[in-house]
C-alpha cells in the first residue's frame, strides 16, 4: 500500500473511531461513528453536583512503594472509584478529574480521537498531567491508561497498526501478521504513555459486510483461526508491556450489519452450542495466553440468559466465562452509556446492576467527568447500605489494583 494510502486509512480511521466497543464508541460494539469532533451528539450523561462522597480532599504526599494496598482497607468512595474508568472530552484532563486521582478514586482514563487533537504531543502533555496526579494519591500506582487501537480502521492514536484484522487474517503469513501488529499497537500506545489497549476483537463473523466484518474487525469466519490470531497479537502486545483486552464476551460475530449495540438494544438468538463452539471458542485461547482484560457484550443472549445484556448478567460473567472458561483476570464493560442499556434505566441503575453482575471496570465514555461520578457515587452508596456484596466487590477491586500494579 502506497504512503498516501496508508495516510487517507489512518485518517479515516480517526474520524470513524470515537468509542470502544463498536468502532465508533467505547470499547467495543458499534459500527462506525462520527467522532464527537465532526459534528455528531454527544451521548447523553446527566452531570449532577458530585456526591458528598466524592468531594476534594487535600492531596497527601506521594508514596514511594507502587506495591497495591488490600482494597479491603479502602473505603466505600475509595473502592468505587477503583472500578471506574473515566473520560473526558477535549485534549485538556480536567481539574475535577486530575482531583478524583489525587483522592485514588480512579482506576483509568480512556483517550478518544478528540483528546488527542492535531497535535500528538498535546495528549503526551495530558498523560503527563494524570501521571503527576497520579503520584499524589495515598497509594500511588500505575493509572489504567487505555484507548481502542484495533488496527485499520479502528484507530483512536496516529500510529500503527496500519492492517485491519480482515488484512491479517488474510495475509500470507496471518500468524506472523497478527505478530506484527500486536507489537505495532504496542509501540504506538507506549509513545504516549498509554498502558492498555481495548483489543483485540475476537468476534467470529458470518457473511461478508456483517456487523463485525463491516469495518474489517474480524479476522476470520473460523473460530480456531481468530484464536490463534488474537492470541499472537495477544502476546505480542503484552510482551512488550501493554495489557491486551480480547472483546467482545460472549461474541458478537453473529450480528447482522447495523446491530450496534452503541445505537439501540441488540438480541443474538444463537443456539447454546453455536455460542460455545463457534463464539467463545476463541476466548479459550486468549485465556491460555493470559489475556490481562476480557470486555463483555451489550447484546442479549437468549441461550444464557433471556432478557439481560451479557455484561449485566451474572450467568455470562460469573458462570460462563470464570466457571466455565476459568478466566481469572480483569473483566471490563463496553461503554456504560451505550443505547442498547436504555431499557435498563440512568449510569446509576447501569453501574448498579453491571457490579452485580460481577465486571470488574466500569467503561465510563461519555466524555463527561460527571458520569463517572455519578457511577461512583451509586456503587459507594449501594456498599454502604449493603445492597452490594462489599467481600465480592473488593475481590473485583483486588483483581483492578493488581492489574495496575503489573504495568507501568
Amino acid at each position: 500500500m502506497s504512503s498516501r494510502s496508508v495516510g487517507l486509512l489512518l485518517v479515516l480511521g480517526l474520524a470513524l473511531a470515537a468509542g470502544c466497543g463498536s468502532p465508533g464508541n467505547a470499547g467495543s460494539g458499534g459500527s462506525p461513528s462520527p467522532s464527537p469532533t465532526a459534528g455528531s451528539p454527544e451521548p447523553e450523561s446527566p452531570s449532577p453536583s458530585p456526591s458528598p462522597s466524592l468531594s476534594a480532599s487535600p492531596s497527601p504526599s506521594a508514596s514511594a512503594s507502587l506495591t497495591p494496598a488490600p482494597a479491603s482497607a479502602a473505603s466505600s468512595a475509595e473502592l468505587a472509584g477503583q472500578r471506574i474508568v473515566y473520560s473526558y472530552p477535549g485534549t485538556t484532563p480536567p481539574a475535577a478529574l486530575l482531583q478524583r486521582i489525587r483522592e485514588g478514586r480512579v482506576a483509568g482514563v480512556i483517550f478518544f480521537a478528540e483528546n488527542v487533537g492535531s497535535d500528538p504531543s498535546v495528549l503526551r502533555t495530558a498523560v503527563n498531567q494524570l501521571r503527576q496526579a497520579e503520584q499524589q494519591a495515598p497509594n500511588p500506582r500505575p493509572l489504567l491508561l487505555m484507548t481502542d487501537q484495533e488496527g485499520g480502521l479502528v484507530r483512536r492514536l496516529p500510529g500503527g497498526p496500519g492492517q485491519s484484522a480482515k488484512d491479517v487474517g488474510r495475509a500470507a503469513d496471518p500468524t506472523a501478521a497478527a505478530t506484527a501488529t500486536g507489537g505495532q499497537a504496542a509501540a504506538t500506545l507506549s509513545g504516549f504513555g498509554l498502558n492498555l489497549n481495548l483489543a483485540p476483537v475476537l468476534d467470529v463473523y458470518r457473511t461478508p459486510g456483517d456487523f463485525a466484518d463491516s469495518a474489517q474487525r474480524s479476522y476470520s469466519t473460523d473460530p480456531a483461526v481468530v484464536g490463534r490470531l488474537g492470541s499472537a497479537f495477544i502476546k505480542a502486545q503484552q510482551g512488550a508491556g501493554v495489557a491486551a483486552t480480547a472483546k467482545h464476551f460472549p461474541g458478537l460475530g453473529s450480528a447482522p450489519a447495523g446491530a450496534n449495540t452503541d445505537e439501540e438494544p441488540v438480541t443474538l438468538n444463537v443456539s447454546l452450542d453455536t455460542l460455545r463452539t463457534v463464539d467463545e471458542r476463541p476466548y479459550r485461547d486468549a485465556v491460555a495466553a493470559d489475556v490481562k482484560l476480557v470486555m463483555l457484550s451489550w447484546a442479549v443472549y437468549p441461550a444464557l440468559d433471556p432478557g439481560t445484556p451479557a455484561g449485566m448478567s451474572g450467568t455470562v460473567v460469573r458462570d460462563e466465562l470464570r466457571g466455565r472458561l476459568n478466566y481469572q483476570g480483569v473483566t471490563v464493560t463496553d461503554a456504560l452509556e451505550a443505547k442498547a442499556l436504555d431499557p435498563v434505566g440512568g449510569t446509576a441503575k447501569r453501574a448498579l446492576a453491571v457490579a452485580g453482575a460481577g465486571v470488574d471496570l466500569i467503561l465510563c465514555s461519555a466524555r463527561d467527568v460527571g458520569q463517572g461520578d455519578q457511577a461512583a457515587a451509586a456503587l459507594a452508596g449501594a456498599l454502604d447500605s449493603g445492597d452490594l456484596d462489599r467481600d465480592a466487590f473488593t475481590a473485583s477491586a483486588d483483581r483492578v489494583e493488581a492489574l495496575r500494579g503489573s504495568l507501568k
